[in-house]
């Protein structure tokens, strides 16, 4: 009997051994979870503010067009003035024809007339025509007077679409104390620009060169054309 009650427990210490090496089998059902046992609640605002959004949505079409045109690598020139539409219409075609948009654009202007040498400040036409006298004994017999209600009497040696022109005529002058000197001459008028878009990849090298630095506008002074 004794043997009997031995065997017995030695077999439940074995069956509770047993039962704690194996592990519990998962059953489905619902688990009620605190919520002070989740933490503390997750900011998925960290690290971005309201202008990285707002530049996103630019980027998408949402915002200004010229943030969506920095993005893709977009860039303007303008070329210009072209005293005749003319000029104007020829290089809007030939940019047009390479596939870049190219509008005409007209305003009111100072349009460049020469390079006038002029004798300024003559106290009368007594020294006027004393001043002619020597210009004309000096090869320079086509200067004129002329008369200005804003700045009295001065002497024309001519205007010169050449600047080399007109600085051999201003020197000469000066070979005989006369104090000559080159103003740009302008009249107001029609101007003519030509604004250009250009496709990203593509620079204004060759617009520059063809029509000059002076003559060609680049990024904040351009206007993309409309």
């Amino acid at each position: 009997m004794k043997n009997i009650l031995l065997i017995l427990l030695l077999a439940n210490i074995l069956y509770f051994i047993w039962g704690l090496s194996v592990e519990e089998e998962s059953h489905p059902g619902v688990a009620i979870v605190s919520e002070s046992d989740l933490g503390p609640p997750l900011d998925v605002t960290v690290g971005r503010d309201g202008d990285s959004v707002a530049s996103v949505g630019a980027v998408l079409g949402s915002g200004e067009a010229s943030a969506l045109e920095a993005v893709v690598g977009r860039a303007c020139v303008s070329i210009g003035p072209f005293r005749e539409s003319a000029d104007a219409d020829s290089a809007v075609l030939e940019y047009s024809n390479e596939g870049m948009k190219a509008v005409l654009r007209a305003m009111k202007g100072q349009i460049f007339v020469g390079h006038w040498v002029q004798i300024r400040d003559v106290a009368d036409e007594a020294a006027a025509k004393k001043i002619l006298e020597q210009l004309k004994a000096g090869g320079l017999g086509d200067a004129y007077l002329v008369r200005t209600d804003d700045e009295g009497l001065k002497i024309s040696l001519g205007l010169f679409g050449d600047i080399e022109r007109a600085e051999k005529i201003e020197l000469q002058a000066r070979s005989l104390d006369l104090p000559a000197e080159i103003s740009p001459r302008t009249r107001d008028g029609d101007v003519f620009f030509v604004d250009i878009g250009l496709p990203p990849g593509r620079g204004a090298g060759a617009i520059m060169e063809k029509y000059g630095e002076d003559r060609v506008l680049l990024r904040e002074k351009a206007t993309c054309p409309q």
